[in-house]
């Protein structure tokens, strides 16, 4: 019961944002059976953010599903000074790839579609981001997580190294 409630909890702060709604055919010996494909990201713009992605015969239904799925797939972002990330990484899904480098403070979020949905909702302020390779908004989406993930903080690294932050 505990776990419901805060599934619930975390669902209403999370704010979610469509990156990509399609409809799908099935060509079938009756005809054409039409369906919708909903790629949702969510993000609490403090550091966390998931993406997730779901199919049903409406569009609510379709979105509702891909909702769910990015709650189930949330993670947290390392941020530096609540603003930009420590240093530049790149993220590969498919034939896309992603690379973001952090910004000076004021510069602002310089991403585009599907990079951007996912960059502000994960709570990043000042970030310059390039999209190489394919252009699908999916996979740039899920490139954009990916390269987020990969971004490590001068504190885990000294962990790693089993070191203090002093000594790096």
């Amino acid at each position: 019961m505990a776990r419901t409630q805060n599934n619930d909890s975390r669902k209403k702060l999370l704010e979610e944002k469509v990156i990509n709604l399609s409809r799908v055919t099935k060509v079938t010996k009756g005809g054409r059976h039409f369906r919708f494909s909903a790629t949702v990201v969510v993000g609490n713009r403090k550091g966390l953010v998931g993406i997730g992605t779901g199919k049903a015969n409406e569009v609510n239904d379709a979105i509702s599903k891909a909702s769910k799925a990015a709650n189930k797939n949330v993670v947290r972002v390392a941020l530096q000074d609540n603003r930009t990330i420590p240093h530049e990484a790149t993220g590969k899904v498919g034939r896309a790839v992603v690379l973001i480098k952090p910004a000076i403070a004021g510069k602002g979020v310089i991403a585009g579609g599907a990079a951007r949905a996912v960059l502000e909702l994960a709570g990043v302020k000042d970030i310059i981001s390039k999209s190489l390779g394919s252009n699908s908004q999916v996979n740039v989406a899920k490139a954009t997580l990916e390269a987020l993930k990969s971004v490590r903080t001068p504190a885990k690294i000294a962990a790693l190294r089993g070191k203090k932050v002093e000594e790096l």
